[in-house]
């Protein structure tokens, strides 16, 4: 019993420091939990920040692109205006109104110049319009062409840090859902294990109420064994003092012992018993007369006298004048 109690107060012991074990790595994972989570927030507003940096530069550049279409609108507008303004140029003809004319060579003559006003007209709004477009290819990549590149420069790895912080958000999202799981199931396990300690802490404290219970049984029962072995030590000492006495009145060879004897199979033993060194004893049958002698050692006479007084649940014993006389019903001698 001592046994099976240190064996279930060791199992005791062994599932409190599972469930601790446990605790302590349900603790540790959500402390896990809120560092990424912390890491996570922080990389988030790195993004907005990035996102809103993203938007001006995207902002800037429309703002840009918008100027460069007014300016290059604008300057349509203008060679418009100076292409209309070379056409409606009034050409004068001086015309001699002899009656001689060659109209033919005159109007020849005066295609051939309007031709060639027109064709310097071209020439001319041509090369202005070359002029300002190398004006505007000049001045504009001056003004515009490396805020431009720096903008596109930054835009660029603007995107290159958004797709990386993106990643790394992905990264603690997957760890986040993989440690959110872990923690499910750890908890899971803890309530599976501490339910389990539960069920086996029960168990071992009705087995060990039950042991207490039996422990209680059987003290009670070596208390009664003890009452029962004390009353029997105490009678023992009673008829080891007068098996004493006995034999001390046997050496000293004081009165007579008269002696009957039953027996329940149909016969009789009766006699007179001689106790040597001593004087004889006289023995007398209840059921029938009889007569005989016997003769016994002291050896003998003092065993015979252990039986008759150890016999104490069917023998009957009475004293009468000094002298002892023992009758007994037995079913065997």
């Amino acid at each position: 019993m001592e046994t099976d109690s240190g064996r279930l107060a060791s199992e005791l012991n062994h599932m409190q420091e599972v469930l601790e074990g446990y605790k302590n790595k349900y603790e540790e994972e959500v402390t896990l939990r809120i560092t990424t989570e912390n890491k996570f927030g922080a990389l988030k507003k790195e993004v907005d920040c990035a996102y809103l940096h993203k938007s001006d530069m995207e902002a800037n550049l429309e703002a840009l692109i918008q100027e460069i279409d007014f300016l290059k609108q604008l300057y349509q507008e203008e060679l418009q205006v100076l292409q209309a303004h070379i056409s409606d140029t009034s050409v004068t003809v001086k015309m001699d109104n002899s009656r001689n004319l060659n109209m033919d060579s005159i109007v020849a003559e005066i295609k051939a110049q309007y031709d060639d006003i027109a064709s310097r007209g071209r020439a001319e709004a041509e090369s202005w319009y070359r002029s300002k477009c190398e004006e505007m290819k000049a001045t504009v990549p001056a003004r515009h062409g490396e805020t431009l590149r720096r903008t596109k420069e930054e835009i660029n790895e603007l995107s290159r840090m958004i797709q990386r912080l993106m990643a790394e958000v992905e990264n603690p999202k997957c760890q986040n859902s993989k440690l959110e799981a872990a923690v499910t199931q750890a908890e899971q396990q803890g309530e599976e294990a501490l339910n389990d300690a539960c069920c086996k802490l029960a168990g071992l404290e009705e087995a060990l109420q039950k042991a207490k219970q039996d422990m209680a049984c059987l003290l009670r029962e070596y208390q009664e064994v003890m009452n029962s072995k004390l009353g029997l030590d105490i009678e023992i000492a009673t008829y080891q003092r007068l098996l004493e006495g006995e034999e001390q009145r046997l050496y000293e060879g004081i009165g007579a012992l008269n002696v009957c004897v039953g027996s329940s199979r149909g016969g009789v033993i009766c006699g007179d018993l001689w106790v040597s060194g001593a004087r004889p004893v006289t023995g007398s049958v209840c059921s029938a007369p009889c007569t005989g002698n016997l003769t016994l050692s002291m050896k003998e006479a003092n065993l015979l006298l252990r039986v008759l007084i150890c016999s104490r649940s069917s023998w009957r014993t009475c004293w009468m004048e000094g002298s002892m006389s023992t009758c007994s019903g037995v079913s065997r001698l």
